[in-house]
């Protein structure tokens, strides 16, 4: 009996072993370089940018919050042990910032997207004078932050850099496709209508781009962390009925409760429509990745404001 226990319990540590040392190197399993990336948005660039040159981590869900989404204990050692740490900062990442300087702490080589983009700050709000992080929602900038990036990747041990180039290449066209395509699809919405309101402050790149208006934002300020306040509705009630505006946009990983209120405030009839701004979806939900978010995005703010 104490012989069959002796082998039943060392049997059972033995694959508790195994099984620990799968969970903290799977990713590293196959010899190819690891890439964890912080949300899914910039997770879909760079897997388009490196390709199969190396294994590429996500750490932000389909239909999460960049601003609070948090990560477990062993995404943490993920990203202590990855041979590239890709991020957006300007402040975005919230919830995660803790890990992001530990990984760098520890030595990690890092990618910062929004280093490579020229920042704008927001115009007014809470946030007013502080970098805006959203640069994204500009497909433009996101041609500066492949540019950056494919310097960060062909210097990665067993990454070919001329492959890497290759696809970046490729994926660049893409976005200027992209690009191209908005400013066609915006030139249909007349000057007096290019307005935008929306849960807080994310489009002031897209603004700055093509050329529209921010009117405001339901939370004023950068984050969906925030909550407006009544006199914060007040105002927004107020610039609503003054420039006309008859659309409001929710972005798809907030609830639209807010965006509603305001319209049952203003005492005017509000369309509401859903944008994909700071997360991708799952497969089925419409924007499971970066190029067709931003499509779909153009269409439905150009037919709204239309």
């Amino acid at each position: 009996m104490r012989r069959t226990l002796a082998v039943r319990v060392g049997g059972l540590l033995s694959a508790l072993l195994v099984g620990a040392t799968l969970v903290g190197c799977d990713e590293a399993s196959d010899g190819r370089p690891v890439i964890v990336v912080s949300t899914n948005i910039l997770g879909d660039v760079v897997e388009e940018v490196v390709g199969s040159e190396a294994q590429v981590v996500t750490l932000m869900r389909p239909d999460a919050d960049p601003h609070s989404f948090e990560i477990s204990a062993r995404d943490a050692a993920r990203l202590r042990s990855a041979d590239l740490v890709v991020s957006n900062g300007l402040g975005l990442e919230e919830g995660l910032q803790q890990h992001l300087d530990a990984a760098d702490d520890d030595g990690v080589p890092g990618f910062v997207a929004g280093q490579a983009v020229d920042v704008i700050d927001y115009a007014d709000g809470d946030a007013a004078g502080t970098p805006d992080p959203h640069f994204w929602t500009d497909p433009a900038r996101m041609v500066d932050v492949v540019d950056g990036l494919v310097e960060a990747l062909a210097g990665l041990d067993g990454v070919d850099a001329a492959t890497v180039r290759e696809q970046a290449t490729a994926y660049t066209e893409q976005l200027r496709a992209v690009d191209a395509a908005m400013t066609s699809e915006f030139a249909a919405v007349p000057a007096a209508r290019r307005a935008l309101v929306t849960n807080h402050h994310v489009f002031g790149y897209l603004a700055d781009r093509y050329d529209f208006r921010i009117v405001g934002s339901v939370i004023p300020g950068g984050t969906t962390l925030a909550a407006p306040s009544a006199s914060d509705l007040a105002d927004l009630v107020s610039a609503v009925e003054e420039t006309g505006v008859r659309t409001v946009f929710a972005e798809s990983s907030s609830p639209d409760r807010l965006v509603r209120a305001l319209a049952e405030e203003a005492g005017i009839e509000v369309d509401v429509v859903e944008l994909y701004t700071e997360s991708l979806t799952a497969e089925g939900g419409g924007a499971e990745d970066y190029l067709t978010m931003m499509r779909v995005n153009a269409e439905r703010i150009a037919g709204g404001l239309r």
